[in-house]
């Protein structure tokens, strides 16, 4: 009788320290993508005057400094502009044949991409002078750094992450949510160890865990594009910029005569709001 009692005891405590220890193993990148991502809408905290004529794809702040990459072929460039007048300081025009894409400084350097030229083009920060042009086997959508990586999107559901002195692919992560794959990733922006990437032809951004490519948010900004697209020849939502030091977030869109600065406002579940605009 001992012993048998003895024997469920011990059992009893195995199980215990089973569950236990399942507990504590952390959930896989599969069971956290299951989960719903947070919603955001957003509260518009200043409006800034943006080139109309600007085709943005990509836009990068660094000390003071607004950096914007512009596409179409005959009218792609990259530009330094100041944030509260718009005025352009720097102007690169790149020749016809070339449709350039989103942009990323990094230290001292500025990278920017082509769309199906497979070109990288690498540039001093300060004078805009050509340093390098690397072969890129993809097309280039948008690009952000992490610190140490170039991430890259090309249109697909990938994010690549390059060296910034090789153009060496690292490692690759396939973005997906509760549902699947998330597609057409367009222009990106490193904000808070999160990767923040339009989606092409919607109004939202997918906020992404950089480790396992799981989008934990949306950015939810159909209001901001129904605030602007007055005009026929208004393009899409794309342009992410953020200011780490001050903690400030920008947006704006292809054509678009604003660059809006926002705050993120958690969308609760039943909330009939839908955005906020002040200031």
């Amino acid at each position: 009788m001992i012993g048998r009692l003895g024997n469920l005891r011990l059992q009893s405590l195995m199980l215990c320290v089973l569950c236990i220890s399942l507990m504590l193993i952390p959930p896989t990148s599969d069971s956290i993508a299951n989960e719903l991502p947070q919603r955001y809408s957003y509260q518009v905290i200043r409006e800034y005057i943006h080139d109309p004529e600007a085709f943005t794809q990509g836009l990068a702040y660094d000390q003071g400094s607004v950096y914007e990459g512009t596409g179409l072929f005959g009218k792609s460039s990259l530009r330094r502009v100041d944030l509260s007048t718009g005025r352009i300081e720097q102007f690169y025009e790149y020749e016809k044949e070339i449709f350039a894409e989103g942009v990323a400084v990094f230290k001292d350097r500025i990278f920017q991409l082509t769309w199906k030229n497979n070109l990288i083009f690498e540039y001093n920060k300060i004078d805009f002078s050509l340093l390098r042009t690397w072969p890129y086997s993809r097309q280039g959508w948008g690009v952000t750094h992490d610190g140490e990586n170039l991430i890259v999107s090309d249109g697909s559901t990938s994010l690549y992450f390059l060296n910034p002195v090789t153009m060496e692919e690292r490692r690759v992560i396939m973005v997906h949510d509760h549902t699947g794959p998330v597609r057409r990733l367009n222009e990106l922006e490193y904000v808070k160890g999160l990767v923040y990437a339009n989606i092409y032809q919607q109004d939202r951004i997918a906020i992404i865990d950089p480790d396992n490519g799981v989008v934990s948010g949306y950015l939810e900004l159909s209001g901001l594009s129904e605030q602007v697209k007055k005009d026929e020849k208004i393009g899409v939502l794309n342009g992410i910029m953020y200011d780490s030091v001050n903690d400030r977030l920008f947006v704006t869109g292809k054509l678009w005569p604003y660059l809006f600065e926002i705050k993120l406002v958690p969308i609760v579940s039943g909330d009939p709001s839908k955005r906020r605009s002040g200031n």
